[in-house]
C-alpha cells in the first residue's frame, strides 16, 4: 500500500528550491530556505526517524526511514514535490537512532534498503538485513541476512552504497571476535544475493570505535572506499580503505586529517565518504565539536562547530551538511555560496544524497526536532526525473 503526500516547497519555474538564494536577497545574506514535508508531524508516520536520501540516474528521490520496528521508503518522481510512501518490512527490535537507521542504495533496476534488526534487540542480538525492490519501491522482497556470524552485525552501526553495473556494498561494526571490527559484503546483482562476508580492517589495538557508524562511497569508475573511526593508542581518528576491485581486496587504511584526538569515549559521529568524478574522494566528520571535510593525503579544513557532519558530491561539487548542535540549527555548505546556509532551526541527524556521477539532484533530509521529517533541494533544479 502507498499513500500520496502533497509537499509545500518554494517553486521557482515549478521546481523545488532550497538552500538557494531567493528573489531579493541581497548580497552576503543568507539564502531563503523552504523545506518540504515528507513525514508530518501529524501524521501517521509522525514518529519517522533516521532518514536516508539516494538519488538515481533518472533523478527519481529516495527517502528510507524507520517508524518503531518498522522500515519505510518514500520516493519521488517529481523532483521532491510530491512522494509516495511504501512499507519495506519490519523486525521484532529495530536498530533505530544516533545513526543507527536503515539505508537506501540503487543498484541499475533495483532498490535495495537495508538494516539492523533481531529478537531483542538493543545489543543483544542484531543482523544487517537487507531488502530489494524490482519495482522502484513499490513492493518489496526480503529481507535477506548479509552478516555470516549470526549477531554479529549487533552494534546496529552500518553503511551501504551502490555502485556500476549493479553492485552494492554493505559495512559495518562487527562484534563476532568480541572486538570491533569493519566487516563487509557485496552485491553483484543488485541486492537478489550477497557474497560471504570479510574482514575490511582490525585495529592493531583490538577494537576500532565501538559507536561511530562506518561508511561507504562507489566511485563512477567502480572504486570503492569505506570509512571509519578507529582507536588507536587512545585516539580516536578517521580512516580510510580503499578498494580497486569492488570490494573484493582493500589497501592499507589511511589516517584522515593532519590533526589528532585522544578521547577515552566514544563520540558517537562517525561522519560521511562520498566519492566522485576524477577519482575525488571528500570526507566529512567531527573533531572536538568542530566538522571538518578532508581529501586523502590533504590536511583537513574546518567547517565550524558542530557535530554529524554529512556529505555527497554534486554538479558543483561537495554538498556538506552538519547539526550546530544535536538537537540544534542544520547548516549546509553548498558550491556558489560563500557562507554555510541554514537549512533548520531545529533538526537531528541530516543526511544528503546525489545522483550517481556526481549529478544532480542533491537531496538533503532530516528529523524535525518536534516530529516528522523533512528535505530540501540544494542544487539548482534540472529537467524532471523521467518514469
Amino acid at each position: 500500500m502507498t499513500r500520496r503526500m502533497a509537499l509545500v516547497f518554494a517553486a521557482i519555474g515549478g521546481f523545488a528550491l532550497s538552500g538557494l538564494p531567493s528573489a531579493g536577497a541581497g548580497p552576503g545574506e543568507p539564502p531563503a530556505v523552504q523545506p518540504a514535508r515528507v513525514a508530518p508531524a501529524d501524521g501517521p508516520d509522525r514518529e519517522a526517524r533516521q532518514p536516508q536520501v539516494a538519488v538515481d540516474d533518472r533523478g527519481r528521490i529516495y527517502i528510507t526511514f524507520g517508524v518503531g520496528n518498522a522500515v519505510r521508503c518514500a520516493r519521488s518522481d517529481d523532483g521532491g514535490k510530491t512522494f509516495e510512501v511504501a512499507a519495506v518490512g519490519s523486525v521484532d527490535a529495530l536498530s533505530l537512532g544516533m545513526r543507527r537507521g536503515p539505508r537506501v542504495a540503487v543498484a541499475g533496476a533495483s532498490v535495495v534498503v537495508s538494516a539492523v534488526g533481531g529478537r531483542e534487540g538493543k545489543g543483544r542480538d542484531g543482523d544487517l538485513l537487507a531488502w530489494r525492490s524490482a519495482d522502484g519501491g513499490k513492493t518489496w522482497a526480503g529481507p535477506s541476512r548479509v552478516n555470516a556470524v549470526a549477531g554479529s552485525a549487533r552494534e546496529g552501526l552500518h553503511g551501504m552504497a551502490a555502485g556500476p553495473e549493479g553492485s552494492v556494498f554493505c559495512t559495518w561494526l562487527d562484534l563476532r571476535s568480541r572486538q570491533t571490527e569493519i566487516y563487509g559484503a557485496r552485491s553483484s546483482d543488485g541486492g537478489a544475493t550477497w557474497e560471504a562476508d570479510r574482514l575490511i580492517y582490525r585495529s592493531p589495538g583490538g577494537s576500532v570505535c565501538q559507536c561511530c557508524h562506518p561508511s561507504v562511497a562507489y566511485g563512477p569508475d567502480g572504486s570503492l572506499c569505506v570509512m571509519w573511526r578507529n582507536l588507536i593508542g587512545g585516539a580516536r581518528d578517521l580512516y580510510l580503505a580503499r578498494s580497486a576491485d569492488g570490494g573484493a581486496t582493500f589497501g592499507s587504511a589511511e589516517k584522515l586529517g593532519k590533526g589528532t584526538w585522544p578521547l577515552t569515549a566514544c563520540p558517537m559521529d562517525g561522519g560521511m565518504v562520498a566519492s566522485g568524478p576524477g577519482g575525488l574522494i571528500e570526507t566529512v566528520w567531527m573533531r572536538e565539536g568542530s566538522v571538518f571535510e578532508a581529501r586523502p593525503g590533504e590536511p583537513e579544513r574546518r567547517l565550524g562547530r558542530g557535530v554529524q557532519g554529512w556529505t555527497a558530491i554534486g554538479p558543483g561539487g561537495p554538498c556538506s551538511v552538519w547539526l550546530a548542535a544535536r538537537p540544534g540549527r542544520l547548516l549546509a555548505e553548498v558550491p556558489g555560496q560563500t557562507n554555510p546556509i541554514t537549512l533548520a532551526d531545529g533538526a537531528n541527524d541530516p543526511s544528503v544524497a546525489a545522483a550517481p556521477g556526481g549529478r544532480g539532484p542533491v537531496v538533503a533530509a532530516w528529523e524535525a526536532k518536534g516530529g516528522g521529517l523533512f528535505v530540501a533541494r540544494l542544487d539548482r533544479p534540472g529537467p524532471a526525473a523521467t518514469r
